[in-house]
């Protein structure tokens, strides 16, 4: 097996342009391999719009994190609208997904992977959702899949030895923390000339951010019918 994660994404807009992106991940880290030669802007700057929370210095990371894996992809999508419709298709090792829907959904699905994997510390929470991730997913779906992961974490603690969170307030604490991450980007995104596709894309992502902790419990009470007979 390649010691890579590989996420293959085509994107087949309107007017029949092509874009593809390969985002290549270390298989055990899940961080990201950037090219060898990275594209920088000024507007990737950690202290351009530096997020409230970023417990990042400016001696240690000049650019932020996220950014800059951003710098090389956002200009494919700066002269279209969010609502346009766009065929994309996926490949991820053995799989391929393919969807026709929003340039605001797909690309939302693409940049969770390049955020996750970046190195930000606050995203990075999320990144052992990466290894199986789910393109084009739905809330329900990402709901079952984070709070699945988090739970897998906690066992991990448990039989360490360590105390397990298992009324999930850790897991609320790290969406309200990229709830944050998720507002600051879009207002560092909004200082690029472009049309809104990029800043929408970010906002598909903070739906499920500003969902989760405020109706957690409302929404695995959704899904407990899947699990009435392990639980008997």
């Amino acid at each position: 097996m390649s010691e890579q994660l590989t996420f293959d994404y085509e994107f087949t807009f309107q007017s029949g342009r092509k874009s593809r992106f390969l985002i290549s991940l270390d298989r055990t880290s899940l961080k990201y391999i950037p090219p060898e030669e990275p594209v920088t802007a000024e507007w990737a700057r950690l202290e351009n719009h530096r997020c409230a929370n970023c417990t990042l210095s400016t001696a240690d990371h000049p650019w932020c994190p996220i950014a800059l894996n951003l710098v090389d992809i956002l200009p494919e999508f700066m002269d279209v609208f969010s609502y346009e419709k766009v065929d994309v298709t996926v490949k991820i090792d053995q799989r391929t997904y393919s969807t026709n829907t929003s340039i605001q959904q797909a690309l939302s699905s693409m940049l969770g992977i390049y955020m996750v994997s970046s190195g930000c510390p606050i995203m990075s929470k999320l990144r052992p959702m990466v290894r199986f991730h789910l393109p084009f997913a739905s809330v329900e779906e990402t709901i079952y899949r984070s709070v699945s992961t988090y739970l897998l974490g906690q066992y991990f603690r448990h039989i360490r030895g360590e105390q397990g969170d298992w009324d999930l307030k850790g897991l609320i604490q790290i969406y309200e923390n990229i709830q944050q991450v998720n507002l600051d980007m879009a207002e560092r995104l909004r200082s690029i000339p472009a049309k809104d596709a990029n800043v929408n894309a970010l906002i598909v992502l903070d739906v499920f951010a500003k969902e989760l902790p405020h109706n957690i419990q409302d929404s695995l009470k959704r899904l407990e019918y899947l699990f009435a007979e392990q639980t008997e």
